[in-house]
């Protein structure tokens, strides 16, 4: 099947092809739900993968856990393994190895489960590889997938010191075909960045596009929570800037892909306008907040 769809979709004259590769898990998510929080592990590689325009061949894992002689560690790890099979054969990708570290505990109890996954992918074209970062004044800001976030497990969740029992349901052939759509568009050149939703929500890929671009963004958020729709996680979400007739040619070409539309690429500050309140913060003191988080930490 990889090999099928390499072949129809080839480099372009003069391209050299290449490989893009993607490691990812948020053991947060894995320990309030194993099953889910596996299956959301391996969407999000294929959606880092996809942002670069990179077609998934092949998956690779290290599986890591307690003491799997304990019943609940021995059931978060075949809940997990379930959903990495799941999940592999939602998205159409083999696992080609793979291995397991066990007994990973200390005084007070077990690590998270940690279930690592690496992917491989298909890169016709690395020169058309969009990346995260907002490019051009005026383009338009869209969120390609089926993105529905949710408080439980999110990184909001654990700065308020819990933890969630349970994620919401995942569709992984949907997200598949989501993640499709917006692989066409970068192996096109048709947009000028593209960024998944993961860690921290909504509100931080757009914080991270701009601090990667230097540039700003007004966006307007017109359904749900301003805390759901800003720092909610779940699978599904791309961020994507673009000239606004590639945003109708998406919308026209996958019209079963949700497409939102949330502002443009403008300015100097992100502003963001949800639920009757705007938030507005400057490019520079993103940046800041960005780079001195760890030395912050560390005192």
């Amino acid at each position: 099947q990889a090999d099928a769809a390499v072949l129809e979709l080839p480099p372009r004259d003069g391209a050299t092809p290449g490989i893009a590769v993607a490691i990812d898990c948020n053991g947060r998510r894995v320990a309030a739900d194993p099953y889910r929080g596996t299956i959301e592990t391996v969407l999000e590689c294929a959606a880092n993968l996809a942002c670069a325009g990179a077609l998934p061949l092949g998956v690779t894992n290290c599986l890591n856990f307690g003491n799997p002689e304990k019943p609940h560690v021995a059931w978060q790890l075949s809940e997990s393994v379930r959903g990495l099979g799941d999940a592999c054969r939602g998205v159409g990708v083999p696992v080609v190895g793979g291995n397991v570290s066990l007994y990973n505990e200390g005084p007070d109890g077990p690590i998270y489960p940690t279930p690592v996954v690496g992917v491989v992918g298909w890169l016709p074209d690395p020169a058309r590889a969009a990346g995260l970062a907002f490019a051009r004044e005026g383009d338009q800001i869209a969120l390609v997938g089926h993105f529905e976030p949710a408080l439980p497990g999110s990184e909001l969740e654990r700065l308020a010191g819990a933890l969630a029992s349970g994620l919401p349901a995942v569709d992984v052939e949907r997200h598949a075909r989501a993640q499709a759509a917006v692989r066409d568009l970068v192996r096109r050149g048709a947009v000028s960045s593209a960024h998944d939703v993961a860690d921290g929500g909504l509100a931080v890929a757009l914080a991270e596009c701009c601090i990667a671009g230097g540039i700003g963004a007004r966006v307007e958020l017109t359904a749900g929570g301003p805390l759901d729709r800003l720092f909610g996680e779940g699978p599904g979400g791309t961020v994507i800037s673009a000239p606004a007739a590639t945003i109708e040619e998406l919308h026209a070409r996958s019209p079963d892909v949700p497409l939102a539309r949330l502002g443009e690429v403008r300015g100097d500050a992100l502003e963001i306008a949800a639920a009757g309140a705007r938030l507005r913060i400057q490019v520079a003191d993103l940046k800041t907040a960005h780079q001195q988080a760890i030395p912050d930490l560390l005192g």
